[in-house]
């Protein structure tokens, strides 16, 4: 058994007591009262229903559904020392036997774009990390469109993360996917906004003045299989251009967000039907495809590991990226 220090137990029943207090008022609003709020003031809330094996095969015979998903890892130490690496991946259900990786590799001892990056800069060193990561994404996207031809591209994650971080290759893959009438949708695992805690905190009648995720406030709200189409007037996706909604897709009592180009918001509904076919009951509510993409383009410890020290040359390594902490473990 662990030997738990009492000092350590109190500030625990004290976070405890600080989160019970912040969240009772919202915990206690009727699940019914919820639903007519977000229904009145974020968004119709309606069932869907899978896809038929008619429209699955259809789907077949337009080319397919393109995943596509990116990771990164890091070794090293303290600024500067350390090196990062990302890997995209863009895989297709109908072409499984032709993946598309693309790489690309960040240190602060060295970038082609910024001379003299200083430790103070660090906003702007995780801009440039970020922009790698979301260029090698739309990277793989763009390959597997040009070469595979899908009916639609699901990537991991919300769509206004590229046009933010990569804004320049962004606009290359949406008009892309415009061009050739491929549709192009972002699944939202760990959805971030506000929108409803928004808007509870303006009604003066519930006297709410913390701030509340919608994460938190949809937890247990919606049915399996309902979404929420969600008000352009209320979402600020809609200025960058983009439709979004937030659904049930599994038997979890959490949500997902989806977001899908403005100009294709006639299939948010269909796309909304195809991740919810796609997605295990029993699942935390994540797309299986997406999950095996996840999986494959993972960039592991013991691969940047291995990888450092097999095309490194070993004074290099040990000079810049081995920490004394990683030296003791040598």
């Amino acid at each position: 058994m662990y030997s738990i220090n009492n000092n350590l137990k109190e500030k625990i029943l004290e976070l405890n007591s600080i989160l019970s207090e912040k969240y009772g008022k919202v915990l206690s609003l009727d699940e019914t009262f919820i639903r007519d709020f977000i229904e009145e003031n974020v968004g119709y809330i309606q069932k869907v229903d899978k896809l038929s094996r008619e429209e699955l095969m259809y789907y077949y015979q337009k080319g397919g559904i393109l995943g596509v998903d990116g990771s990164r890892n890091r070794i090293g130490g303290a600024y500067p020392h350390f090196v990062e690496i990302y890997q995209g991946l863009a895989k297709s259900t109908l072409y499984k036997d032709r993946p598309i990786y693309k790489a690309d590799f960040y240190t602060p001892l060295y970038d082609e774009r910024i001379e003299n990056l200083m430790e103070d800069s660090r906003e702007q060193e995780e801009s440039i990390r970020n922009r790698k990561l979301s260029t090698i994404e739309i990277e793989a996207a763009l390959e597997g469109i040009r070469q595979l031809n899908p009916y639609a591209v699901m990537m991991d994650g919300s769509l206004i993360r590229y046009d933010i971080e990569s804004f320049s290759h962004w606009i290359e893959l949406r008009k892309e996917c415009e061009r050739r009438g491929i549709i192009l949708v972002g699944v939202i695992k760990d959805i971030k906004t506000s929108i409803i805690g928004d808007l509870l905190k303006e009604d003066e009648d519930l006297n709410i003045d913390e701030c509340f995720y919608d994460r938190e406030l949809l937890y247990g709200i919606l049915e399996y299989g309902e979404m929420i189409t969600i008000h352009g007037e209320v979402t600020k996706k809609t200025k960058e251009g983009f439709s979004s909604l937030f659904m049930r897709s599994s038997k979890a009592p959490t949500v997902i967000g989806m977001d899908i180009l403005d100009s294709q918001k006639k299939h948010l509904e269909e796309m909304a039907r195809l991740v919810l076919t796609l997605t295990p009951e029993d699942s935390r509510g994540v797309p299986l495809w997406i999950d095996i993409v996840d999986s494959e383009v993972k960039i592991t410890d013991d691969m940047v590991r291995g990888l450092m020290e097999s095309y490194l040359d070993r004074q290099i390594l040990e000079m810049l990226f081995i920490s004394e902490r990683d030296k003791r473990t040598l």
